[in-house]
């Protein structure tokens, strides 16, 4: 009779250590899926930095072609002048 208790209190344990077992394996996971969103959230900013850096290569390009028209203006004047 002893020996069944013993039995049993084994299976208990080793059903406690099974549940431990996939608790630590969930919580794995959720920590797995939380670092990839994190890098996903790392690409979305990367990609806004590319857009940034975009739009100000269109500003700096505005700004010469502004430049270039007011030297054409220069050149107008000039030819006038003369």
């Amino acid at each position: 009779m002893r020996r069944g208790g013993e039995e049993k209190e084994k299976d208990e344990e080793e059903e406690e250590e099974k549940e431990k077992e996939k608790e630590k394996e969930k919580e794995k996971e959720k920590e797995k899926e939380e670092e990839e969103e994190k890098e996903k959230e790392k690409e979305k900013e990367k990609e806004k930095e590319k857009e940034k850096e975009k739009e100000k290569e269109k500003e700096k390009e505005k700004e010469k072609e502004k430049e270039k028209e007011k030297e054409k203006e220069k050149e107008k004047e000039k030819e006038e002048k003369e």
